[in-house]
């Protein structure tokens, strides 16, 4: 075995905390396993934007005690830096999560900070609203959101205003995940942090303030039969409060998903927007003559909802059709503040903003941009994650967008009306916005690095028999845009194509839209060129 690795695997078995991650990187070099020892010893799990996500396991390059312990010290270091005090912590109900809580509450209290624990798992909201409710100087969220089971994750926000961007209460960006990397890295061992045992966990009273505030966006409740699902996840006691304080119906809940479980055994992934994932609350619906299907992703950020299309039947809505109803609500409802959404969603919220002379932008995929939009006031990216109360939650925040969708189809249903006619009538106005994404999963992120550089270099001059009229290079500061790593491909006939690496997953995604008069004319393109883009990614 290299002696360099052998010194190194020894060096953080001495450091680890864990007695399990340290007694299964024991046993792997006691066997020899240097193939096993190279994958755990693959550099420090990258910290960025999104904070810490990978699978759980032994090593620097997984998610464990030893890798979050070095985290959240050179996160304190970080705050020292900034003279700040104040952290509260959260975590869902994943495997790890509440060692890895437990881990970052004792070095943060060993650093001198204010800690506040949230009292169980909780949704992601919760903390973001946490943060801004407690006045905290930095949240941390540790969870994987909707990643495979086998991963768990280390979501940072900053409360105030940090390195010259007014966060208010949003997640890091950069240069502050830069800074932060620069502490951590200086971080040589963990034994040598002192450890505290002070912190305070955070009263029902914060939860129930969280609960009110979200229950005031249905004012107008009724009967609508909704079923609802919380992917094995934390979000189905927090709905049901909401719900339940806005005086709407009792939730119809499928009982297989709607407690916490870490192995996610009904679903091959834990994501709505995966086929099959929400299929037991489709079936749930018919059983029960239900209105609406609404689910959360695992720690609640997301929403995604199904309705019964008068010409289909029971279908998922689109993450961007989902982002219409609610911008052509909020643009005919409170027409005021600003409009925003990511640059891979849909053109149409920018067509709904200027027919109501909303001010309109347009950010870089992932809502730690949308959250640095002054005076939002509604915010959505395609990837069902929905800003409709940002005073309260700046974050995608997958309950606010629940009850707030439930009091639409409420409105909607006294006027005698549905979902589905609100959405025919921006499609009237504006023309049939069909949007697709096509994901790719990779074992070697090197893959997706070696395509977006073939790309560059040869530029295609077709891609599913459509000639490429144009082609925006994201990672060149586009329309006062910071760079990014994708591209923007313009095919003939007006359908756009975005390619980029996802953020939080080993997969390669593809963003399109096509602007038709009709659905059926959508429909017809998005057919024709599904698989030769899909082959043309492979």
């Amino acid at each position: 075995m290299d002696a360099s690795l052998k010194a190194e695997v020894e060096a953080w078995i001495a450091d680890d905390p864990d007695p399990q991650t340290a007694g299964e990187l024991q046993k792997a070099l006691d066997a020899g396993d240097e193939e096993l020892l190279k994958k755990y010893f693959n550099g420090f799990l990258q910290f960025g934007t999104a904070g810490l996500r990978g699978p759980v396991g032994p090593g620097p390059s997984a998610m464990n005690r030893a890798v979050v312990g070095r985290t959240a010290a050179g996160i304190a270091a970080y705050m020292k830096s900034h003279g700040m005090k104040s952290v509260v912590i959260g975590q869902d109900a994943r495997h790890g999560s509440a060692e890895f809580t437990q881990e970052s509450a004792s070095i943060f209290s060993g650093a001198g900070m204010d800690v506040y624990v949230l009292p169980r798992p909780l949704p992601t909201p919760v903390l973001a609203f946490a943060t801004q409710y407690l006045k905290c100087d930095i949240g941390i969220m540790v969870t994987a959101s909707h990643n495979p089971r086998q991963d768990n994750g280390y979501k940072v926000y900053v409360g105030p205003s940090a390195d010259g961007i007014n966060y208010a209460c949003s997640q890091i960006i950069s240069p502050t995940d830069q800074l932060i990397t620069d502490q951590i890295t200086l971080v040589k061992s963990l034994k040598s942090q002192p450890r505290g045992k002070e912190w305070k966990i955070v009263g029902e009273d914060l939860i129930t303030e969280y609960v009110r505030r979200t229950a005031q966006l249905a004012p107008r409740p009724g009967d609508l039969k909704i079923v609802y699902t919380a992917m094995h996840g934390v979000g189905t006691q927090t709905v049901q409060r909401v719900f339940n304080h806005a005086g709407f119906a009792t939730l119809i809940l499928v009982d297989e998903q709607c407690t916490p479980d870490p192995d996610f055994p009904t679903v091959a992934f834990p994501n709505p927007e995966e086929p099959g994932a929400i299929d037991l609350a489709l079936k749930k619906a018919q059983d029960f003559g239900a209105e609406l299907v609404i689910a959360n992703d695992p720690d609640a950020d997301r929403c995604a909802v199904a309705i019964k299309d008068p010409k289909v039947g029971w279908r998922m809505l689109r993450g961007d059709e989902l982002g219409i109803i609610f911008g052509e609500w909020i643009a005919r409802t409170k027409p005021s503040g600003t409009f925003a959404t990511s640059i891979v969603s849909s053109s149409a919220l920018g067509k709904i903003s200027a027919n109501y002379g909303i001010n309109y932008k347009e950010v870089l995929t992932g809502f730690k941009w949308l959250a640095k939009i002054e005076n939002l006031s509604f915010g959505y990216e395609e990837a069902i994650g929905y800003a409709v109360d940002s005073d309260n939650v700046n974050d995608k925040d997958g309950i606010s967008a629940a009850i707030f969708l439930a009091q639409i189809a409420m409105d909607l249903k006294r006027d005698g009306l549905t979902v589905s006619d609100l959405l025919d009538e921006v499609w009237a106005r504006h023309g049939f916005h069909g949007t697709e994404q096509i994901s790719i999963r990779v074992a070697d992120l090197s893959v997706i690095t070696g395509l977006l550089a073939r790309l560059r270099q040869h530029p295609p001059q077709e891609i599913a028999g459509r000639g490429v009229e144009a082609i925006d290079d994201l990672a060149a500061p586009t329309n006062g845009l910071p760079p990014t790593d994708g591209l923007r491909i313009w095919l003939a006939g007006g359908i756009r194509v975005i390619v980029r690496p996802s953020g939080t997953e080993a997969k390669i995604k593809c963003y399109i839209e096509v602007v038709t008069a009709t659905s059926g004319e959508s429909q017809k393109i998005l057919d024709e060129i599904r698989q030769p883009l899909k082959e043309f990614l492979s």
